[in-house]
């Protein structure tokens, strides 16, 4: 066990094996351009298909592809950021304007009359 033991290595050392003999897979940037008009590259394989959209990593923002594919990706997340329902939305859907004012005075009278101050 001794003999194949080398001396100053430690846990989370460098590989002491060389690059000779290694083959990287062939790559090519994508580039995607966000809302803004900012360009960035990302790194795939070249068998890999690119997602239509990806997060800048200086910015955050998330760019597109510039292709058909990339429209589609921005034009489906416009739509989901337009059909977001608030909260406010939803108590609308199940209360008129009206109702909502006649419960709004009846609790105000409430927790007035346990706090012990009449209305004004």
């Amino acid at each position: 066990m001794a003999d194949r033991t080398l001396k100053g290595s430690r846990i989370g050392s460098t590989s002491l094996q060389g690059e000779t003999g290694v083959e990287l897979s062939p790559r090519r940037k994508v580039e995607y351009v966000t809302d803004k008009g900012v360009v960035f590259s990302v790194v795939f394989d070249a068998d890999a298909e690119p997602p239509p959209e990806w997060i800048d990593q200086r910015s955050g923002e998330i760019g597109f592809l510039d292709d058909e594919a990339g429209r589609t990706a921005r034009a489906e997340l416009e739509a989901k950021e337009n059909s977001q329902r608030t909260p406010w939305d939803m108590l609308i859907e199940r209360r008129t304007r009206d109702e909502l004012e006649e419960l709004l005075a009846e609790r105000l009278k409430l927790l007035r009359a346990r706090r012990g101050t009449t209305e004004q």
